[in-house]
């Protein structure tokens, strides 16, 4: 599972073949012990939680980078290596 940014204490990844169990495009975000799944789309949470201020950056950052997580996900769900994104500044 690629890590394909970081920022603010948030790690962001993307596993590869990932499109069975949300059956949506999306990201994972890892932030101390929290956990989620959050829909590339629209920014919703599919699974876990992350603390609301992070949450909220993590959204900001998929608004701006949709279409380059997008390309990333066709990548990952055919195993294909991704690439790394900007992080949020």
């Amino acid at each position: 599972m690629p890590t394909i940014s970081m920022f603010y204490g948030i790690l962001i990844l993307m596993y590869f073949y990932d499109n069975k169990k949300h059956n949506r495009p999306h990201i994972h975000a890892e932030y101390g012990e929290y956990e989620a799944s959050i829909a590339i789309e629209d920014g919703a949470v599919l699974s876990g939680r992350l603390p609301p201020t992070k949450l909220k950056l993590v959204q900001a950052w998929i608004e701006i980078h949709r279409e380059d997580l997008m390309v990333n996900w066709r990548l990952a769900v055919a195993g294909e290596p991704v690439f790394k994104i900007d992080p949020l500044r």
